[in-house]
């Protein structure tokens, strides 16, 4: 699978009142009209700065129009059964698939796991009452795993508190280039986005405190598997601190990874939010929720000689 990059196409309506979906393929010869529809569709198009869905909306001469296009499949994702690991009034959790982004982006709305959720919980009974969410944590794209929602308005502050409060414990398995000196280990530092490269660094002033700690589960020849524990919440912590450690998640090359280091290609970062423990909002019932890697993090492991060292399974 190629890696996907973002574009964005900007322009300006110059003609009569028309229709965003003929103004667009009109005037950018590279959209036909039924891809045009499919990126209104999911939410690519902005109009005047506002994200708009409707094909048949007027548009008018001096409007500004951009189509955000990040080149995955224009499908929407829909929630399965599998899906779902736990669910009651107030929380539901999530084994989240790859390539799924977990909240709206400018690209797309539709088929995000935040619509795709608020879908599944429509009462179809109820078409005018949208469902409450609460998102407390976020993955990037490319990684899978537990995520944790709360559902009810009973349950939003305190699920935010206990992640606020450091109380919810994250467990995620991730893919690293190299053997590490230490089977076990921490890094602590405070990270800031460069605005220059867009990416996470560890700074020595102006940013949030990230703490990412590590035990190896097993050693191959050029690459380790181990448990990382994050106390703290940071974006993209587990990636910038072992890229600074020289040693980037396999399939990473936004943070260093070197594609040279396999014979086969990686479609994405070898990261899996493997586990959750916290409290319940409500109840305040211990709850473990854990999610058994997905076929592609398992397949490259066996690749590499896995031999099930380490049960990774969520049962």
């Amino acid at each position: 699978m190629a890696k996907h990059k973002n574009k964005v196409i900007r322009l300006t309506v110059s003609s009569q009142v028309q229709s965003i979906e003929h103004a667009i393929s009109d005037q950018c010869y590279e959209l036909s009209l039924s891809l045009t529809r499919k990126i209104i569709d999911v939410g690519g198009v902005h109009l005047n700065g506002r994200r708009v869905r409707k094909c048949s909306l007027s548009v008018a001469d001096g409007d500004k129009v951009e189509i955000f296009i990040d080149g995955f499949d224009l499908n929407p994702y829909r929630l399965s059964d599998n899906d779902i690991i736990y669910q009651d009034d107030y929380i539901i959790a999530i084994n989240k698939p790859t390539q799924i982004d977990s909240q709206p982006t400018p690209a797309r709305y539709k088929g995000t796991l935040y619509e795709a959720l608020l879908l599944r919980l429509q009462d179809p009974f109820r078409l005018h009452l949208k469902p409450t969410l609460g998102m407390v944590q976020r993955l990037d794209r490319d990684t899978t795993g537990v995520m944790i929602f709360s559902i009810h308005q009973r349950a939003h502050k305190a699920l935010t508190e206990l992640f606020a409060q450091r109380l919810a414990k994250k467990k995620y398995l991730a893919l690293v280039c190299g053997q590490l000196a230490d089977d076990e280990g921490e890094f602590t530092s405070t990270l800031a986005k460069n605005r220059a490269t867009n990416k996470m660094k560890t700074v020595e002033k102006g940013g949030k405190l990230a703490i990412t700690r590590y035990s190896t589960l097993h050693q191959f020849e050029k690459f380790t598997l181990v448990k990382v524990d994050i106390p703290t919440g940071r974006t993209h912590q587990i990636r910038v601190h072992f890229s600074e450690a020289g040693h980037p998640l396999v399939g990473d090359d936004r943070y260093g990874y070197d594609v040279s280091m396999l014979d086969v290609a990686v479609a994405r970062t070898m990261l899996h939010s493997w586990a959750l423990e916290c409290d319940h909002p409500v109840t305040k019932k211990k709850m473990n929720f854990k999610a058994s890697p997905p076929h592609d993090f398992m397949q490259l492991l066996t690749l590499l000689g896995w031999q099930d060292h380490v049960d990774l399974s969520s049962h």
